[in-house]
């Protein structure tokens, strides 16, 4: 079977920028992921063997040279030695580990924090399109028009949106028609309309920006590094050491957004241009933002919140109903747009779940701030967060 993922830069715009805070100061960390099948969904037989088939055959891509230089112009965040570092990247199969176990699949990844980043974004999209390939599922007539009223809807009601859709795609066919309906209603000056693409690779080949800032990912290592108390600091720290005020969209609710407002002080809050609601209530969320900038008296409407929570249209225009005349707001859809298309799209991830520290392996929780989407393999490990973060 030939192999799914076209380019070494398609993934997700904020693996590129993680791994150059990675590079820079955390070089020498190692870290372990795991696939979780959170929809129990079914797997075909032989389905492990094809996908190790197409790990394998993922060792042959080389970072384009020419997306290379075009972040480069683009983006003077991105240092030309880092750049230069990722054109010596390739993936290393060996990291990766494929079995089963009684959710159908177990898919494993440990390495050198500095390259197992990249694997997460373009091995989730192997693993859903590899499962419809061989389970027969192709997309329904008629999901290109879909996406052309879904983008058309959004401009109509003034929402500005990011397509997130690389991890749980239906395709790279289905994504690609997905943003080709898309680009009649690219944002403009006078406008809203699709902002961008988090996939690199699509947003160099129609033009237009890649989306993304931090992951949380890196609030997880940052608690096994450091201890759960620390981790929103730490994270933010290193964020800030590398981008200074570039790429100011903070995530919040890796341990509760409850517990990283207490510690997103005066300094930060001015400092961040907003915040990322990935979980939890968002109407909740606006009101518990506006009170935390005001408090520190800051205008809420000098702010941004971006959602990306399991976003649909009209649930995205009445967020934004919602956040008029108190906060400017933006959108990222993921799986709505690129795997509507006629059958259940998938419910998985692939987390972070330990960090080696010296010669232990620390397991790593996210608490979030909805209990569905708690992830650890350890549930002890939940009990001693919340303990440690006063959550009990």
């Amino acid at each position: 079977m030939e192999r799914i993922i076209p380019s070494f830069f398609d993934t997700d715009f904020y693996k590129i920028t993680m791994a150059q805070m990675v590079w820079r100061l955390y070089p020498d960390v190692w870290v372990r992921y795991r696939f979780f099948n959170r929809g129990r969904h079914p797997f075909p037989k032989g389905f492990e063997d094809s996908l190790r088939q197409q790990v394998e055959q993922m060792a042959a891509l080389v970072p384009e040279k020419e997306i290379i230089s075009w972040l480069q112009e683009r983006y003077d965040f991105l240092a030309p030695d880092f750049l230069s570092w990722i054109a010596t990247v390739r993936f290393d199969p060996s990291q990766v580990r494929i079995g089963s176990d009684g959710n159908g699949l177990w898919v494993e990844i440990e390495g050198p924090w500095l390259t197992s980043i990249f694997w997460e974004t373009p091995l989730m999209a192997t693993i859903t399109e590899l499962r419809n390939r061989m389970l027969g599922l192709k997309p329904q007539e008629g999901y290109r028009g879909k996406a052309y009223l879904k983008w058309e809807f959004f401009q109509e009601n003034g929402v500005n949106v990011a397509e997130f859709g690389a991890r749980r795609r239906s395709s790279l066919e289905v994504h690609q028609n997905v943003l080709r309906a898309g680009l009649p209603f690219v944002q403009t000056d006078e406008r809203n309309g699709l902002v961008g693409t988090s996939d690199v690779y699509l947003a160099h080949r129609f033009n237009l920006r890649p989306i993304g800032t931090i992951a949380h990912e890196v609030f997880m290592v940052m608690a096994a590094l450091f201890g759960y108390s620390l981790a929103n600091q730490k994270g933010l720290e290193s964020w800030v050491r590398v981008y200074g005020q570039r790429l100011g969209i903070a995530l919040p609710d890796t341990y509760t957004t409850d517990v990283f407002l207490r510690q997103f002080d005066s300094q930060l809050a001015r400092h961040f241009d907003g915040l990322r609601q990935d979980s939890g209530n968002p109407f909740e969320f606006v009101d518990k933002v506006v009170n935390h900038y005001r408090s520190l008296g800051i205008d809420p409407l000098t702010k941004t919140v971006v959602f990306s929570d399991s976003l649909d249209p009209p649930k995205a225009v009445e967020i934004a109903s919602y956040c008029r005349g108190k906060i400017k707001c933006s959108f990222g859809i993921g799986t709505n747009l690129t795997n509507d298309v006629g059958h259940p799209a998938p419910n998985w991830v692939i987390k972070v779940v330990a960090v080696k520290v010296g010669a232990l392996w620390i397991p790593t929780v996210k608490l979030s701030d909805d209990s569905g989407k708690i992830t650890t393999y350890e549930m002890a490990e939940v009990e001693r967060a919340r303990k440690e973060l006063g959550l009990m």
